[in-house]
Formats: C-alpha cells, structure tokens, sequence
C-alpha cells in the first residue's frame, strides 16, 4: 500500500514549529559540533585518568586499556521499589557481555533517582514529582560528564524518568544513544472493577482492607503498570521518535523476546559509534520532525496530559520550540486510533496483544499523518516501528501486524474512533488550560457552574463527605502550579468527583496542578497558566463565580470581574519530605507551557 500525502495540518505545523526553532536548533547543533571536535579521544587522557576510569572494569580493563573498541555509557534508573524499573537490576551485567560480542564494552556511567508516582499520590512527596525530572536531568548528565563513553543506552520508563533521561542525553548529543524499556507487568484484575472499587472506596461503602487487596490484585508484580499512563505514553513516544529498537515498547520482562530485544539495541549502538561507518548522533535523531511525531503519537492514543509539559521541555533541549497552540493544531488533524484503559476497555498488554504499536504506527504512515522520513536509531527507518518483532528459531525479526485484533482498542486512521486527537486547549480569562475530551463523554464536554475553591486535596475529600459538593459544581484547585508547589498531580480528586457526576450533577475540575494519563471521566481544565502563584487568574476567583468549561469551544472563562479584586496571597513554601530542598527549582520554574523547567530556564534554552 502506498502512504498518502503528508496531511496539511501536519506539515504546517512542522514548518511553523521548525521557523520558530531557527535560532535555537542553530545554536545547539553548533554546540554538539564543537562538542564531537572538542571530546577527546580517550587514548588522548593521562594515564592518571584512564586508570581511574578502568580500576573498576575488571574482565573488561585489558580491552579498555588497549583502546580496542567502543565503550558504551548505561545509564540506569533502576531500583526495586519501582516495579517498571526493577527488572533493570540484572540489565548492566548482561548488556556488557553483548557490548563483547561486538568487540565494544560497557559500564554503568551512573544511575539517576527514580520515584514513582503511585506510592506519593496525595501525599507530600508528589509535590517533588514533576522536579525530579530536572534532577533526573542533572544527574544524567553528571553520569555522562566523565568522556569516557562513545555512545548512551538510557534505562528508564516512568513518568518524569524518561524525559529527564531525555533532556540530560541530549546535552551530549553528539553521542548516538538508545532507550532500553522493560516492559509492562502481567494484567490484573479488570480495570472496571479497580475504578469500582476505588468509587465504594469513596462514597464509605467499601474497606480499607477491601481497597487495598484491589489494588494489589491491580499492581502486582514486576514491570510497568498496565493502564495507559505517563510510564507507558512515555514508550509509546520514544517509538514515535525513532529512539527504540522497533517494537521494544510493550514487551513484557523476562520473557526472550525482550532480551533479544535488548541485545539488539547494545549491537545497534555499537553501530552507531561516532568512528563508525553509520554514526547517528542522537542531536540528529531528535529534531522537529521527531518531535512533532511524539506529539502526534500521544494524540492517536490518547496518552497522558503529563506530555503536554513533557514535550515542550525535551523539545527544548534539543533547541526546538514547541508549544500547546501546535499541540492543539495537531489535535484537530490527528484521528484517535486508540482506546487503552482508562479511556477505553483493555490494558496496554491487550493493546500490544491486538497489533500495538506497530499497527498504531502503520495506520498513521498509511494516511500521511506522521513523518516517515525522521532518522531513526533503525538501519531500516521510520517504517520499521510500523512492523511488531519476534523470534524465529534463534533469530529476531519483524512482520507486518495485520489487521487489528481488537477494534474496541484499534481502529485504522481512515475509521478511527473519533477525528480529532482528543486533546483540547482551553483559552479565556482564566488563563490557557488542557482538556483531555478523549477521556470524557461529549455530553460533558461544556459545564458551567458556580465554584468551590480549595488549595488542598484533602479539603475536597472533606467537603465531599460533608456533602458540601452534591450540586452542579466547578471545583478550583489552585496554587498546584510549578512555582507554588512543584505541581503535584491531583489523582485523589478523581474517586469523589466521579461519584458526584454518577449521582447526575454537572461537575468540572479546573487546576494549574496536573492529573496525568490517568485522567478519568470528570471534564478537567489542567496545567492552568499563568499559575495562581503570584497573581494568576485563578488566584483572583471565589467561592460561588460561575466558572465556564468548555471543550466544544475551547473557553475557559468566569463571568467574574476579576480585575476589580485582589489575588489570594500566595501559600508559604512547605516543608518536610524534602520539599524545603526544592526551593530552587520552584522560585525559578518557567510556566507548565515551557515546561515547568527550572533548570532549562535558567540555562536559557
């Protein structure tokens, strides 16, 4: 079949996004040139510093010594709390014997922090969540500071893990480098009887006991969890973006195709060594192009919000701008092709079972909604994403998907499950907001009601079981933003909202917090900005103005005279679990739009 013409929509919002990166695409190609001029090669370092970088190799010291061939960075987010990440803790050892295969070493350059969301959400150590991404960042880059290494494989998977892991890799650009996932855990219990269980949870008519065996029976055991949230829209992008081996993404552990898998990735980026006859330096592979497809893969999906911040801050990295009005545009032009829990039945492991990303990919090639000419870290290009791997005898190869297995999950782009992305942006006197309408019914698409404001979560639970919110409502949840409190994500307000609308009421969410790809049924206003800290339009709201939202017109908007108040004062900064540390990052975080960066503001890209 030959692919259509690249869609319009598309391809202005390339040209556009690719115009307003001129200056600082320009600029960061020409650092990663001077970079690879500037590296030295390791043969050139005193002895004192070879000797130190090798004390440790110990059955690879002699060929490192000898110069005899590449050595490989492994830059891990592994721990065993994390169950995505736990699998990683047997990774270095067998991808150094694989780098040996190919006359290349290996070492694990450093490991980066790796916190998970589930464990602190609704809890102060979320409120570090969305900056540990700079941190992950930062502590990449100090793995990597050594020029010791001629190529980066990035373990990592979760939420703000991997755009982390992303902009720190980036800064060395002038190294190819590969995006080495675990996959997902075995499926759970249905995801229906999790959320209803979650509900009777929060309406008083189930235990704490009973609660607790549910989610247990969800989470269960080592790989990443199987609702389509930021861990996994993360490995659905790095596909999107040429930075997988192809069809690594959904691959669940310890079984032999991910382990193939993985050696392939180490074999391909020995290939890819800067000497080599097929150097692909990752400043190369992440260019407007590539974003843009990112974007355009979290659209056909449905993924998480959470990108909506990610995107913009990787971009940048790479010297690329790129903003929510090119999201939006992208929106209007990209079909939604994809239904994973929570926005429809089956979990990511049943997703991948009916065709996955290889389908995902092919249906968009096929309909000229995605770039296929983006240099991949593949010999065989973008349309290889478009093909699933397996083994065969002792060899590991890849074939067509078909034909969806599953059409309440996959849908070709031509009949998709709705025409646009699902992705809304929301503009008004109350700032410029994200609406996920992929996740809501389009009945609720416009709800205007009176207000509540609250700047705590628990304030809504108490309220909710003081029966305060059995009315049509908007609930505000304001100072959630970067610079007020790191901008937890608010994925306890979802149970008691939920109720409020089965019990028939007309309710919305409005926040400059976050609520992630685990963004339920409740119509939700997110990442407000400009944020309620420091004077934001939502600072100046109180309880009982009638607030407007509206994903059918994009509004978000009050009939109140705001200009005729004072803001609320601004909270004073927490402290404990840590927060007190990230002072910092708060004073000197950028809007959600940019990124919520501090440490990009503050580097100027």
């Amino acid at each position: 079949m030959t692919n259509k013409p690249l869609n319009d929509t598309v391809h202005r919002v390339t040209q556009r996004v690719i115009a307003n990166s001129c200056d600082g695409r320009t600029r960061y190609l020409e650092l990663m040139e001077r970079e690879r001029e500037r590296t030295p090669e390791r043969s050139q370092l005193s002895c004192s510093n070879l000797a130190h970088a090798y004390a440790g190799a110990q059955e690879d010291q002699a060929a490192m010594s000898a110069h005899l061939g590449p050595n490989l960075a492994i830059v891990t987010a592994y721990n065993d709390m994390l169950s995505a990440h736990q699998p990683y803790g047997r990774y270095p050892d067998r991808m150094k014997i694989w780098a040996r295969e190919v006359g290349a070493t290996a070492q694990v350059a450093g490991g980066t922090p790796a916190m998970c969301d589930g464990v602190t959400q609704g809890h102060d150590g979320m409120e570090l969540s969305l900056f540990s991404r700079d941190a992950i960042a930062l502590a990449a880059a100090i793995a990597l500071s050594h020029q010791m290494y001629d190529g980066m494989a990035m373990l990592g998977i979760c939420d703000k893990i991997v755009p982390g892991l992303v902009i720190g890799a980036l800064r060395f650009g002038h190294l190819p480098a590969i995006f080495v996932p675990s996959g997902p855990m075995p499926s759970g219990i249905p995801n229906k009887q999790k959320q209803a269980v979650r509900q009777l949870y929060a309406e008083g008519k189930a235990s704490r006991a009973q609660l607790l065996e549910s989610e247990i029976a969800s989470y269960h055991s080592p790989g990443t969890c199987t609702f389509y949230g930021t861990a996994n829209s993360n490995q659905m992008m790095m596909e999107m973006m040429g930075l997988h081996v192809p069809g690594a993404a959904f691959v669940p552990p310890g079984v032999s195709l991910r382990q193939e898998l993985t050696r392939a990735a180490v074999h391909r980026l020995v290939a890819m060594r800067p000497d080599g006859e097929d150097y692909r330096p990752m400043a190369q592979v992440v260019d407007e192009k590539a974003i843009v497809n990112a974007a355009i893969g979290l659209l056909a999906t449905g993924g998480s919000t959470n990108h909506a911040i990610h995107i913009p801050a990787m971009a940048r990295a790479a010297g690329i701008a790129f903003d929510w009005n090119d999201l939006a545009e992208l929106s209007s032009a990209v079909p939604l092709v994809a239904r994973v829990y929570p926005n429809g039945p089956g979990d990511v492991n049943q997703f991948h079972a009916a065709g996955g990303m290889g389908y995902v990919i092919g249906t968009l090639l096929d309909e000229g909604l995605a770039h296929g000419d983006i240099l991949t870290v593949w010999d065989g290009g973008f349309e290889a994403y478009s093909r699933e791997p397996k083994i065969e005898g002792e060899q590991l190869s890849w074939h067509a998907p078909g034909e969806a297995g599953d059409d309440t999950m996959l849908r070709p782009a031509s009949a998709p499950f709705q025409s646009d992305g699902g992705m809304r942006l929301l503009t008004g006197n109350l700032g410029r907001a994200c609406f996920k309408s992929s996740a809501v019914e389009p009945e609720r698409y416009t709800i205007e009601a009176p207000c509540r404001i609250f700047s705590e979560q628990h304030e809504v639970s108490a309220a909710f079981e003081r029966g305060e919110l059995d009315r049509d409502v908007v609930v505000v949840m304001r100072f959630q933003g970067p610079r007020a409190n790191g901008m937890p994500e608010l994925h306890k307000l979802t149970p008691p909202l939920g109720v409020l609308q089965d019990r028939g009421y007309r309710v919305a969410l409005v926040t400059d917090g976050r609520m992630s790809g685990a963004s339920g049924k409740v119509p939700a206003a997110i990442h407000c900005t400009p944020e309620a800290f420091g004077g934001g339009p939502l600072a100046y709201l109180r309880d009982g103005d009638v607030v407007r939202v509206c994903a059918a017109t994009g509004e978000l908007s009050t009939t109140a005279d705001l200009e005729s108040r004072d803001p609320a004062p601004n909270p004073a900064p927490a402290a404990g679990v840590g927060r007190e540390l990230f002072a910092m990052f708060r004073h000197h975080a950028d809007s959600a739009e940019l990124g919520g960066s501090a440490i990009l503001a503050e580097a100027g890209l």
